[in-house]
């Protein structure tokens, strides 16, 4: 019996995602994501990121290539994968990231040109 391991991380992309395709055929997209929480400590608003590292596999990994770009919101639902390797010093290492199984792609917000502002705003808020 599989040991439950699901992970559900929504955030924006750091950076544009990265191709990799091995030679089995098989195709691996992966890219990270930045999360924020928002909290509240001692009557003060505080917040913290965290950065996570996706992999997503096959055709999941195309689609991702063409729709995602630095800063895209993304929502992932996957599992934890923990990688182990010795480096030739013989110290062992590991990484955890999550393997996306499936993923939301948030609304795409193209930024319009604005007007040029030629005089200062008379409203103190600005």
């Amino acid at each position: 019996m599989n040991s439950l391991n699901s992970v559900l991380i929504e955030g924006n992309l750091v950076r544009d995602p990265e191709k990799k395709e091995l030679e089995n055929g098989s195709k691996l997209c992966s890219f990270s994501v930045a999360s924020n929480r928002y909290f509240n400590q001692d009557n003060e608003k505080k917040s913290e990121v965290s950065f996570f590292d996706v992999e997503v596999w096959n055709k999941t990994a195309d689609l991702c290539l063409k729709t995602l770009s630095k800063g895209r919101g993304v929502r992932v639902v996957g599992r934890l994968k923990q990688d182990r390797w010795a480096d030739k010093e013989g110290r062992n290492h590991s990484k955890v990231k999550v393997v996306g199984e499936n993923i939301e792609f948030k609304t795409k917000f193209d930024k319009k040109p604005t007007e040029v502002q030629t005089e200062e705003p008379s409203d103190p808020a600005f």
